[in-house]
């Protein structure tokens, strides 16, 4: 199927490939992965004297050099890989069905060793960062979560602390109109450690009974609120 001018096409191709890898690794060392230390890599004598940050951002400064380097040595190996199909007549063929690959797959990935349909990467990958384990969000992954739980939960300990400031703005809450800082957190009008407003100002012995009202602050906006309920039910009325 493949004539001899377009094998040449490709072959070059790789060699163009692996002649630009081959002087990206070398210059660079391997990302400096050669260097034994990362003081070596920022031409440092010692550690001592650096704030930790500065150390944290070497540190991530290296792995992300670890990750360059091993995606440039598996793009290589690819391709000699595919220069060695080339010197056995292999290449342009699925290694899982044997039927050609297209032209328009090889001119975009010249290394590749299968046609779409048997290609190893079908779907993306849903692995997530093995730090997400350690650094779980404000509340999930609780016992108790997506349960009609009326107790204090892990919800409300994040509503606790939100209140003291997050990554939003104002600007994040502009939609709801909110006009107060301390409630610029979301589900800031929910209630924390309760669920129904009574629950607030009404307390009960260790049996339940002797039912009694606490006056405090929420009594009193309960109070408040059915006063207004009232009134707009009597205008309601007239209307």
């Amino acid at each position: 199927m493949w004539s001899q001018q377009k094998m040449n096409h490709f072959k070059n191709v790789l060699l163009q490939m692996k002649e630009s890898l081959d002087n990206r690794l070398n210059d660079n060392r391997h990302y400096g992965s050669e260097l034994e230390l990362i003081k070596e890599s920022v031409s440092e004598l010692s550690n001592y004297d650096n704030h930790p940050g500065d150390t944290g951002t070497e540190l991530f400064e290296r792995q992300k050099d670890i990750a360059l380097n091993d995606l440039n040595e598996t793009e290589l190996k690819s391709i000699n890989e595919a220069l060695k199909r080339i010197d056995n007549g292999e290449y342009g063929y699925c290694k899982t069905c044997g039927q050609p690959i297209a032209a328009e797959r090889l001119e975009a990935l010249p290394a590749t060793a299968y046609c779409k349909e048997h290609s190893l990467e079908q779907t993306g990958s849903y692995r997530r960062p093995i730090e997400e384990e350690v650094l779980m969000p404000p509340y999930g992954k609780f016992d108790n979560d997506d349960k009609d739980a009326t107790f204090y939960d892990a919800e409300d300990s994040w509503q606790d602390v939100a209140v003291y400031g997050t990554s939003e703005t104002p600007s994040d809450f502009s939609e709801n109109g909110m006009l107060n800082y301390n409630e610029m957190f979301v589900e800031s009008e929910e209630n924390v450690g309760y669920v129904e407003d009574i629950e607030g100002f009404i307390a009960t012995d260790m049996d339940g009974s002797n039912t009694r009202i606490i006056p405090n602050k929420m009594h009193k906006d309960y109070e408040r609120f059915l006063m207004d309920q009232e009134q707009t039910d009597e205008d309601s009325d007239y209307v």
